[in-house]
Order: structure tokens, then C-alpha cells, then sequence
């Protein structure tokens, strides 16, 4: 009993350090730490996934608020997408195959991967540059930040919003469906498509998945899903590794967080790709 509360504290704190870095709620590493590691049905990982991505996002989007490193206002706009996304795929989960839920599950690591890829082999830096559009300049969506690691304030502008704004829905829709709070697509969206920095965009995709991740709580809360005894010490953990992943981040240069993104995430979505087709790695 005692063991098993330390594992569960120590992968909660392990999930909660990269997640408040990469801006992935930590539910990509829970699930597949619980289900491959732990021989944990998927359906209870999945409800105790959704609770460590609300406090991994309690715990960074404190210290992120603080430091002026999230825009405030593109995660509102955005959550609209996210929220409504959320609820639909909670409610389909149930209707789906768990085959299906590992395959899809190591996709989305896989695609995730090959974007950072692509990041790490071109230029290397954000893209700070950029003209916002017009939408973005009536919705007031550009911001600033100070970068601790250049050491100076950057201004950046928002580009494509409703190209964003189509991906939040998917990015919502996979929360649903698999109890990631699908920060890795809310930080392509924001990094990729938007042109928003790597590291604003990981601060906001940090309080936009908790707020996606309490939306479609509470519908696995009452399937029976939601089990206190997984879900408790997670999020114990999970707290305490966010403080400390934030304070981390900060620190970082962009291309390093890619660089620490890139294998984790093949790794784990090579894993569940294999599950899916009934192949242990």
C-alpha cells in the first residue's frame, strides 16, 4: 500500500515537471505509465489522467500568472473551442473501442514528434517577426513577455486565429476522447499555426487544459472511471512537479524543450501505437 502511494507520487511529480515545461498537462505520460507500466485498465487511467491534467494546470498556471508568461486572452478565446470539444469526446469515449483509444492515443504522440522535428530542423527559433492578423488586432490576442534565459522582453504578434480556433475544437475533442488535456495539440496551435513563442504557448496551453479537462470530468466521474485511490496521489504529485517545472521552463531556450519533447514522445506513442495491435514494447 505504502509502495504504491510513493510510485504514484513519484510519477505524479515526474508528469508534473515535463508537463508544466511542454505544456502537456501530463496526462500523455500518466496514461501510458499507468496502462503499460502498471497493467492499469485504460478506462481508469483515462480517469485518472483528467484529474492530474487539472492539477498539473492549477499548479503552473499560479506561477505562470505571475510571471506574465501566458496570454490570458488567447486562452479564453480559444477555450470556447476547447470546452465544447471536450464535452462531445467525453461523451463518446464510452462508445469506442479500447484498441482504438491506444492507436489514436500513439498517433497523436507520433504527429506531436514529427512537428517538434520539423521545428528543430529549421531555423530554431520562434518566429517573433510575424504581422498579426486583423482579427487578432480587434480581439487584442498579441502580447509580451520577458524571456529569462535571452534575458530581454519579447513581443510577439498572433497570426491565422481561426486556424486556431478549428484546431482548439480537435485539440478539446481529444481530451475528451482520450484524458490527455491535449496540451500538445494546443501548443501546435498556438506554436505552429498561430506563431505564437514555444514557451507563451506553453504557459497558455497550461490553463486552457484544465479548464477543458474539468469540462468532461465530471461525465467520468459519474461512468465509474474516476478512481480516488489512482487519482489522489497523482495530483499530490503532479502539484508539486508543476511548481518546480515552472520555475524550469523559464530557464529554458526554446530549442531545448523541443529537444527533451522529441524523444519522450516518439517513445511513448511507438509504445501505445503497439498496444493497440496487442504488441508489448
Amino acid at each position: 500500500m505504502i509502495y504504491s502511494l510513493l510510485l504514484m507520487l513519484g510519477v505524479g511529480a515526474l508528469a508534473g515537471v515535463f508537463g508544466a515545461i511542454l505544456g502537456i498537462g501530463g496526462g500523455m505520460i500518466i496514461t501510458p505509465i499507468l496502462t503499460l507500466g502498471m497493467g492499469l485498465d485504460i478506462k481508469y487511467a483515462i480517469g485518472a489522467s483528467i484529474i492530474a491534467v487539472i492539477a498539473t494546470s492549477s499548479g503552473s498556471t499560479i506561477a505562470y500568472l505571475k510571471d506574465e508568461m501566458l496570454n490570458l486572452r488567447v486562452a479564453m478565446f480559444l477555450e470556447i473551442a476547447t470546452t465544447v470539444g471536450a464535452v462531445i469526446g467525453a461523451v463518446l469515449t464510452g462508445l469506442m473501442h479500447p484498441t482504438f483509444l491506444y492507436f489514436l492515443f500513439g498517433a497523436l504522440l507520433v504527429f506531436t514528434t514529427y512537428n517538434m522535428i520539423r521545428k528543430l530542423m529549421g531555423k530554431g527559433q520562434d518566429d517573433q517577426d510575424a504581422q498579426a492578423d486583423a482579427l487578432a488586432t480587434k480581439l487584442n490576442l498579441n502580447g509580451t513577455y520577458y524571456d529569462k534565459a535571452l534575458k530581454k522582453q519579447v513581443d510577439y504578434q498572433v497570426q491565422n486565429v481561426p486556424g486556431g480556433f478549428i484546431m482548439m475544437f480537435g485539440a478539446g475533442l481529444a481530451s475528451g476522447l482520450l484524458g490527455i488535456g491535449s496540451g500538445a495539440f494546443k501548443v501546435l496551435a498556438m506554436d505552429t499555426i498561430m506563431h505564437m513563442p514555444l514557451k507563451p504557448s506553453s504557459a497558455t496551453s497550461n490553463l486552457m487544459m484544465g479548464v477543458t479537462a474539468a469540462a468532461s470530468a465530471m461525465v467520468y466521474f459519474f461512468n465509474g472511471s474516476i478512481k480516488a485511490g489512482i487519482a489522489a496521489p497523482l495530483a499530490i504529485g503532479i502539484l508539486l512537479g508543476a511548481l518546480v517545472g515552472t520555475r524550469i521552463m523559464q530557464h529554458l531556450k526554446p530549442r531545448l524543450i523541443r529537444m527533451i519533447f522529441v524523444p519522450v514522445m516518439l517513445y511513448l506513442g511507438l509504445q501505445m501505437i503497439a498496444k493497440g495491435f496487442g504488441v508489448t514494447i
